[in-house]
Order: C-alpha cells, then sequence, then structure tokens
C-alpha cells in the first residue's frame, strides 16, 4: 500500500490542514500505517497535484494561514481501485526481531531493555485505542455499534490495532523473561 492510500483514506472523513492530518494519522490510521508529518504534507503536495485532493487556502488573523484538503472524486474512486486490488500478504520488518535474533550472542541486557520499553509503549497505545473505540462508539455497545454504525472502518482497523499491540506486548514480555533467565543474560549482570 503507498501513503497515497492511507492519506486517502483519512480524509474521507472530512476536510483537514495538514496539521490537523498529522495528528489524525497517528490516532486513526497510524495504527497500521505510520508516516511523519512531513512525508503527509509532501504526499498531500502530490496528490492535490494529481487531483485527488483539492485544497483550499484559509486566511487566518492570529495565525499563519493554512490549507485544507479533501477527497475529489477522483480520489474516491483511486480509492476504490484500489480496495478492489488484490490484498498482498502482511509482512513484518521490525530492527527490534533483529536485535532479539543475536541477543544471545552479542548481550541481551540492552535488548531486554527495548522489549521491555516497546511492551510499556504497546500498553499505552492499547489504552489511547480502547478511549478512541468507545469515544466512536458513543453510548452504544460494541457489537450494537458494529451492527448499526455509519462508518466502521475506522472502529475495526482500531479493533486490529488492539489486537496487534496485545500480541506484541505479550511477545515482548514473554521474550525479555526468556532471555533474562538464560545463562548468557545472568553471566553479563
Amino acid at each position: 500500500m503507498a501513503l497515497r492510500h492511507a492519506v486517502l483514506a483519512a480524509l474521507l472523513d472530512g476536510e483537514y490542514s495538514g496539521y490537523e492530518l498529522a495528528k489524525s494519522f497517528d490516532i486513526g490510521v497510524g495504527n497500521f500505517w505510520h508516516a511523519s508529518p512531513q512525508q503527509l504534507y509532501t504526499e498531500l503536495t502530490r496528490l492535490e497535484k494529481e487531483g485527488l485532493v483539492s485544497g483550499r487556502q484559509v486566511v487566518q488573523e492570529a495565525r499563519p494561514n493554512k490549507r485544507l484538503f479533501r477527497v475529489t472524486d477522483s480520489g474516491r474512486t483511486a480509492l476504490a481501485e484500489f480496495a478492489t486490488a488484490a490484498a498482498k500478504p502482511s509482512v513484518i520488518r521490525d530492527d527490534l526481531l533483529v536485535k532479539v535474533q543475536t541477543a544471545d550472542r552479542i548481550g541481551a541486557a540492552p535488548v531486554i531493555a527495548q522489549l521491555e520499553e516497546r511492551a510499556a509503549a504497546a500498553d499505552a497505545k492499547i489504552d489511547l485505542l480502547h478511549r478512541v473505540l468507545r469515544k466512536m462508539r458513543g453510548d452504544l455497545g460494541e457489537e450494537e455499534f458494529l451492527r448499526r454504525g455509519e462508518a466502521i472502518g475506522g472502529y475495526l482497523t482500531g479493533l486490529r490495532g488492539i489486537a496487534f499491540e496485545e500480541g506484541h506486548r505479550d511477545w515482548c514480555r514473554r521474550s525479555a523473561a526468556v532471555l533474562r533467565e538464560r545463562p548468557t543474560a545472568r553471566a553479563e549482570d
């Protein structure tokens, strides 16, 4: 998936400035696609040149002017075409896995610390996603929201984000515990 599709998907909810998009990206799309604010601004410029988003200038007196972007009909068509394309299998590309693979040969202590940091970060992300999902569904229970909610795509990706973070957290904790108990890790202490 290209960043362009993630940006177009994020803009389906309304009109956003680059700054607002970056903030909403962190909470919503960011749970399955990471991009820096600079990458988002660059992509917005590309998408506007291609006619997939349109931007308008908003003059502000107390602050610098800003541009607001929205998806065009061509952008919706591009997203629809993307949605019909065959999905590629997921892959993991994570430098922490390389470190874990080598931990018992080059030293486990720094890797254990990083695993514990990742587990704590996953807990924080799980809490955030639960809050976002509660806000999305309002007074409705989850199953009722999933049956009757207006736009559930973001909710479903939030559920996937929670499942991912829980699995990642549990793996990090288990891996840290295993590495901590190995003779080579104890010898480093």
